[in-house]
């Protein structure tokens, strides 16, 4: 259920967000849940530089999620293989709350490009909720390497198409 008292902000992700982002990765729910880690989650260093890059690259959108001037997660539109994708991480104290079903719905009034995919481990099913609330459909499956579980795992892809 979404909180209609959320004010939820999204601006752009800047620099000096990158420290809070980067705790709300060292979370291992969150990280098990996500499934798709980086090797080594602890490496601040590797995460500031990938990040870092990531912001001055003008394929993607990287948001971050404010709710009472307090950082609450972030949103992203990147490509991979030639598609168009969004992830999102909203810190674990706020879950629950219809914080990433409301803030995916915002992100896709800004962010217009369709189709536009979502990929979620098999077993995350608030993820899969979220995505379906927003009008994405499963259409398929795919197996990687999930470095949060140190195991391949399946996960399920979801398209998002303007009809």
């Amino acid at each position: 259920m979404i909180d209609k008292n959320l004010k939820i902000k999204l601006r752009p992700t800047q620099i000096s967000d990158l420290d809070i982002l980067f705790k709300f990765q060292m979370d291992k729910e969150s990280g098990y849940l996500a499934a798709f880690m980086p090797k080594d989650p602890t490496d601040k260093l590797a995460y500031i530089e990938k990040y870092t890059k990531l912001l001055n690259d003008a394929t993607v959108n990287n948001q971050t999620i404010i709710i009472d001037n307090v950082i609450v997660g972030s949103i992203a539109k990147f490509l991979m293989e030639g598609d168009t994708e969004i992830t999102y991480w909203i810190d674990r104290k706020f879950w629950g709350q219809g914080i990433a079903t409301a803030t995916l719905k915002i992100f896709l009034v800004i962010e217009t490009y369709r189709p536009i995919f979502g990929r979620v481990a098999f077993d995350n099913f608030g993820s899969q909720k979220v995505l379906e609330k927003c009008g994405f459909v499963e259409i398929g499956k795919d197996k990687g390497f999930a470095n949060a579980r140190h195991s391949e795992i399946e996960e399920y892809i979801y398209k998002l198409s303007d009809s």
